[in-house]
């Protein structure tokens, strides 16, 4: 434990270091200047302070008021020495931040108890100060696990759901990298950013519900097939509603809302412009965007030039104008992350 004891005094600075040198551990340095006392508490956090009040350049209170004022944080316990008359002295030193005091002349035996027993109180407080970090360490290292088994749960599920489907291998790595992009570039914060990367491969879980012969048709679908692949929408958002987890409760709506289009032209509501949730629209113009790039049974992958030009084509109509001009406006990033996570067979 370190003990700072500073006195303009040499001879009372070998009295007071004799004493203290009686408690086991105790790592002892002595000052006579005040102000070089500062400076070295600033780079070496003492355990506990002990200090005459009458010194030159800074006294006992001025000390105490720079030391509370430069370290805030340190909760370093004060012994302030001072003669039995100097009860303002002592009162002002209070309210300054001072712990205890000692009367000159200091009683080897009181001195002594007063020390050991600030040291054991700071020994205390040490030590259940590194307990409580070490608990919330714990705390956040087990929260940290929690979210990352969620995180592959989702992952893995949603790879599972797209192995039915007709969706290239990356589609939902690449949507979800997409719509953070997408979020960040409308401004929205670090949570929702990560919050969309996590729920929006979860849209088309729905299509786990839809018979093969209309989700693995090779072909166009007939206007009653159209009617049962649409129901996925639904579908999605009854498997994922309900769930006490924030991500899966953004996953539900995107899942429910993400085939709905600006104009009111979308389903399975029919919504139009904000009615249309600001997560379901982003997903909804990743979605789309992805799709025209891969490869399809029943159609060619587009370029990325022509993608762009629909996305462009389709603002006002499929998609939120502020949505698709951002999109647009990030148009780089989009590519390096379509570049980054390219299907093996579009490569």
């Amino acid at each position: 434990m370190k003990v700072v004891i500073v006195d303009d005094s040499p001879t009372n600075l070998r009295v007071y270091l004799a004493i203290v040198a009686q408690i086991a551990g105790a790592d002892t340095t002595t000052f006579t200047s005040s102000v070089e006392a500062l400076a070295y508490c600033g780079t070496t956090e003492p355990d506990l302070l002990i200090l005459d009040y009458r010194m030159p350049a800074l006294d006992g209170l001025a000390f105490i008021a720079e030391f509370r004022a430069t370290y805030p944080h340190a909760e370093t316990p004060i012994i302030m020495i001072t003669v039995e008359q100097d009860r303002d002295v002592r009162h002002r030193a209070l309210q300054l931040g001072a712990s205890d005091f000692l009367l000159k002349p200091a009683d080897p035996v009181e001195f002594l108890v007063r020390v050991r027993n600030l040291l054991a109180l700071r020994q205390s407080r040490v030590a259940l100060c590194d307990r409580a970090e070490s608990l919330a360490a714990e705390v956040e290292r087990a929260t940290r696990e929690v979210i990352e088994r969620e995180e592959e749960t989702i992952y893995r599920l949603m790879r599972a759901a797209e192995f039915r489907d007709n969706e290239t291998g990356n589609h939902i790595v690449r949507m979800a990298k997409y719509a953070a992009l997408l979020s960040a570039e409308l401004g929205m914060s670090a949570a929702e950013q990560r919050m969309l990367l996590l729920a929006t491969p979860m849209h088309d879980i729905g299509k786990l519900s839809t018979p093969d012969i209309i989700l693995l048709k090779p072909g166009p679908l007939t206007a009653e097939e159209w009617v049962i692949m649409r129901q996925h929408t639904t579908a999605g958002h009854s498997m994922l509603e309900g769930s006490t987890s924030r991500i899966l409760q953004l996953a539900a709506e995107i899942a429910l809302r993400h085939h709905e289009r600006w104009d009111g032209s979308g389903y399975p509501g029919g919504l139009s412009g904000e009615q249309i949730s600001i997560s379901a629209r982003i997903a909804g113009l990743c979605d789309v965007f992805d799709a025209l790039l891969s490869v399809r049974p029943y159609k060619q992958a587009w370029s990325t030039d022509k993608a762009f030009a629909e996305v462009e084509r389709s603002i006002g109509g499929h998609f939120d104008p502020a949505v698709a001009r951002a999109f647009l406006g990030a148009r780089e990033s989009v590519l390096a992350i379509e570049r980054q996570f390219r299907d093996e067979q579009a490569a």
